[in-house]
């Protein structure tokens, strides 16, 4: 018997429904113990379903319209209900799934969450994260898009969601933090991220915050989770996929360019296959907004199977952790050293 139900967008991203229900398919081949709702149009899911021997496990929350994925956040709110994403993210307000997934229009699905899930106390505004793989692990970071810019209270709160995202996911007892900024130096970067130092440094509120970071920090994993606003995030998240492929490629061509190197490709198989795994996206697929009354995971629009299955994963795992309530606690002290610091000032 289930004991964990997920809500899915089956109508959000490229190759939707095709991609959503193999990706559901290979994770409930890992995971025996999930049920899913499906939201969108039954006409175009309940054949897949079938195919795949999937019927013990799926529900079908019949929705026939879908959120472009080019349509503006406003727009599509004001045609959200009757759409597969809005009744993804109800179903996750209304208790009847603990976790939602969707890998349709990002500005769209960050506006919807917010107006039915509704920001947790003490936050400004939520972010959305990226699992980024490095020399030492994984590392969380955030923001990679949900804000264009952040003032320094935004990015402490982001570093408090950050920490208590990466102890759930992670495992790690007590995360390091740091600030990507242009430099290590303490007189460095815009006034907001030195201000963001100063406060994590100075007040109690239970960080292990190591100081600033720069780009080439992240992918070294000197930190397990990295704070900036989301359009630096952004901007260094699609820079590092790109990179990816362009190794990637550059790898293929140079081991496929000649009989000889054919050969010492041959040789080198499962090293070469190791090397794929590691730098594969869809290993990491999927980013949580934080921040929200309510799990929503993003998947990436254009992922495979396995990208989706992991998206859906991370869900789970999230929805049966004690994330939430780490991030309530801190934001408690965020705001009991704000009180503490103008009764200071005053």
């Amino acid at each position: 018997m289930s004991d964990l139900t997920l809500s899915i967008d089956a109508m959000g991203g490229d190759a939707a429904p095709e991609v959503v229900l193999d990706g559901i398919k290979l994770f409930s081949a890992r995971s025996k113990d999930i049920r899913f709702l499906l939201h969108g149009r039954h006409s175009e899911i309940e054949p897949g379903i079938a195919s795949r021997g999937l019927e013990g496990i799926c529900e079908i929350c019949d929705q026939p319209e879908v959120v472009s994925m080019n349509a503006k956040p406003s727009s599509a709110l004001r045609k959200a209900k009757g759409t597969s994403m809005w009744s993804t993210v109800e179903a996750v307000k209304d208790g009847r799934a603990a976790a939602g997934v969707s890998a349709g229009n990002t500005g769209a699905l960050m506006a919807m969450s917010m107006l039915a899930l509704r920001k947790m106390e003490g936050v400004h505004r939520p972010a959305m994260t990226a699992i980024w793989p490095t020399l030492k692990g994984r590392t969380v970071v955030l923001d990679v898009g949900a804000n264009l810019d952040a003032d320094a209270e935004q990015l402490v709160e982001f570093a408090v969601m950050g920490e208590s995202y990466a102890r759930a996911v992670f495992g790690i007892e007590k995360p390091a933090v740091g600030l990507l900024n242009i430099g290590s130096e303490e007189e460095k970067g815009r006034d907001a991220i030195k201000l963001a130092s100063e406060i994590l440094r100075t007040r109690d509120l239970g960080i292990d915050f190591k100081g600033f970071v720069e780009g080439n920090d992240i992918s070294m994993g000197v930190v397990d989770v990295v704070v900036t606003d989301g359009f630096t995030g952004n901007v260094a998240l699609k820079t590092a996929e790109g990179t990816a492929r362009l190794v990637s490629t550059y790898v293929r061509q140079a081991l496929t360019s000649s009989p000889l190197s054919k050969a010492g490709a041959l040789l080198a198989r499962r090293g070469l296959m190791d090397l794929r795994t590691k730098m594969n996206p869809s290993s990491v697929n999927g980013g949580v907004l934080l921040g929200l009354n309510g799990v929503v995971v993003k998947s990436h629009g254009g992922t495979d199977a396995e990208g989706f299955a992991t998206a859906v994963g991370l869900a789970a795992n999230l929805a049966r952790s004690n994330y939430m309530q780490e991030v309530a606690t801190g934001l408690t002290r965020v705001g009991r050293q704000d009180i503490a610091a103008e009764s200071v000032s005053k």
